[in-house]
């Protein structure tokens, strides 16, 4: 090569940078920064929840300037991974949010929700006094929301697409909740990202399993029960347990369950208690949620439209599979508050799953004093969550600025969890082609630690839980 040739050839890419923004040491806050010579991705964008040290992160100045990310790419529409998208755009980000379609359709009611609880709080505290911010605010409104909804930009699965300059995506099905997706990127320097999202359980009564890692340089794994084994059919059981003793007692059942999914899947068993027996026909199901009727709509579409991401059985069950009839929607507020008059023992489905907010938290102040009812934690609950406290034994749980005294029983099931469990994780790995190396993102600390332990011994591959902050080379 002669020396001018050698001074006008174009430099070597330089290795892409990746920053763990978020969903580090934590299930909450998911976001995922790949940085290369002439992209900048981020993938998820979530909200941070669970202790007021990690929810103060959500007021803070994205790392970044929002103005320079390219894309978003969003695994599924949980708002732990989809929640701070409105927060980008209101700081100035305007490019497009990559995502599947069905993800695209329920992001788009989990943030509107999202916007129009933070209102609401806002303006309940503000007109109570309960908040040390005066004013209170919320971290976005509804315009945000619309405007970020304008940036949605749909992919179907299993197709390849070019992002900008040489970066290419391809989501894979996740098998955790409806459009969820793993994503494998390929840089412009040709080494390639894989991120699972959340990913899904083999078991999961609606959905088909996540499909198979097929291998990447550099692994972002979900960790969230690293150290941890579902139980489903004991789970079930408790369940159908727990239903019938307090219906015998007289009470009142009252389940947090994500909007998305989750409500999905409790409907789906109560049908089947419906069908047994456990559960009479003279007891009504509530679902007091907009936002988990709204999610159950779109389900219900791909009912009819005979989703690829459903069982078969479920398919040829129709839509008889999430209508534990008879069920009873509850959709405006006047409908949410006639269930507190009526008489009588019932199952209350109402969000927010780890009872964060939402209309769940009203029934929780009314029926948690009560002996005879109980509440069902259908899933995981972050530390620093009133689900949490729940779970761990708590007295009493604030609510709206004042203490409510906990006498109600509290049943823990947390393998109604749409999430892989450790020995999932390791069987969704195991016969793919190691990455350079593999990231525990989106775990407690002893959930990751325990996840890489298991990755290192069993499969032999370099596993590491990374540094809220840290910056790594994707080599």
């Amino acid at each position: 090569m002669s020396e001018a040739t050698a001074l006008t050839s174009p430099a070597p890419p330089r290795p892409a940078l990746l920053s763990f923004l978020g969903g580090v040491g934590t299930v909450t806050g998911s976001k995922f920064l790949v940085e290369s010579d002439h992209a900048r991705i981020l993938v998820d964008c979530g909200l941070f929840q669970g202790f007021a040290t990690l929810r103060r992160r959500n007021w803070e100045r994205f790392a970044r300037d929002a103005a320079d990310i390219d894309a978003v790419v969003v695994t599924h529409a949980h708002l732990d991974h989809c929640g701070y998208l409105p927060r980008l755009v209101r700081q100035g980000f305007r490019g497009p949010i990559l995502t599947s379609a069905p993800t695209a359709r329920l992001a788009a009611i989990v943030l509107r929700d999202s916007a129009r609880l933070q209102m609401e709080a806002a303006r309940h505290a503000n007109e109570h006094g309960w908040s040390k911010h005066r004013p209170a605010r919320p971290l976005y409104d509804e315009s945000d929301v619309e405007k970020t909804l304008s940036f949605l930009d749909p992919v179907a699965i299993g197709d390849e697409v070019e992002i900008t300059n040489g970066t290419r995506l391809r989501l894979h099905h996740g098998g955790h909740i409806l459009g969820s997706a793993w994503a494998h990127l390929t840089l412009e320097d040709g080494h390639t990202l894989a991120a699972s999202g959340d990913l899904g359980r083999p078991g999961h009564p609606l959905l088909l399993p996540p499909e198979r890692f097929s291998g990447a340089d550099v692994l972002l794994m979900e960790s969230t029960y690293g150290d941890r084994h579902h139980e489903r059919e004991s789970a079930r059981s408790e369940f159908s347990s727990v239903i019938a003793r307090t219906l015998a007692r007289g009470g009142t059942v009252v389940v947090p369950a994500f909007a998305v999914d989750r409500t999905e899947v409790v409907l789906h068993e109560l049908g089947r208690l419906r069908e047994t027996g456990v559960l009479p026909r003279s007891v009504p199901v509530y679902v007091d949620s907009p936002m988990a009727l709204a999610a159950l709509d779109v389900y219900r579409d791909a009912l009819r439209e005979r989703s690829a991401e459903l069982r078969p059985e479920v398919l040829a069950q129709g839509e008889a599979a999430l209508s534990p009839a008879p069920f009873l929607a509850a959709r405006t507020v006047q409908e949410s508050v006639a269930i507190n008059e009526a008489k009588g023992p019932a199952v209350i489905v109402s969000s927010a799953g780890m009872a964060t907010g939402g209309r769940v938290l009203h029934h929780l102040r009314r029926l948690l004093p009560d002996p005879r009812n109980t509440v069902v934690v259908v899933g995981f609950a972050a530390a620093g969550t009133r689900a949490r406290d729940l779970v761990d034994g708590a007295r009493a749980l604030k609510m709206f600025g004042e203490y409510v005294p906990v006498r109600a029983e509290v049943a823990d099931l947390p393998h109604f969890s749409a999430h892989a469990d450790a020995d999932q994780i390791i069987g969704w790995l195991r016969d793919a082609p190691p990455p350079h190396t593999t990231y525990l993102v989106h775990g407690e600390p002893g959930a990751s630690a325990a996840l890489r332990d298991r990755i290192d011994h069993e499969l032999g591959w370099t596993a590491v839980v990374p540094r809220s902050g840290e910056a790594v080379l994707v080599r």
